[in-house]
């Protein structure tokens, strides 16, 4: 399963995404396609996304915690790692 949030995607990726993903509100994408398709599809997003992207990816893997979170450009959350596992936090707004 992976699991895509965004800020904004270009259009022309937003299109192809919506080719294999559910857009259940804009900007954030679910799909339970194969790993070997998402590995590609976390490759393609943040090889040609903009940084204005803001994306924050969450993908599951075969191994403990289950899961991997991929970031690229600033997002209304923080990736922090403690004692191994990734984890997210809202950030404060002042």
């Amino acid at each position: 399963m992976i699991v895509v949030i965004a800020n904004s995607l270009p259009d022309r990726i937003r299109g192809r995404m919506k080719l294999w993903f559910i857009e259940p509100k804009p900007n954030v994408f679910v799909s339970g396609v194969t790993d070997h398709v998402a590995d590609k599809v976390v490759s393609y997003l943040l090889d040609n996304c903009p940084l204005e992207s803001g994306l924050l990816v969450f993908k599951s893997v075969g191994k403990t915690p289950y899961y991997k979170i991929f970031n690229l450009g600033s997002t209304s959350k923080e990736l922090i790692t403690i004692s191994g596992i990734q984890l997210v936090i809202e950030k404060k707004i002042s």
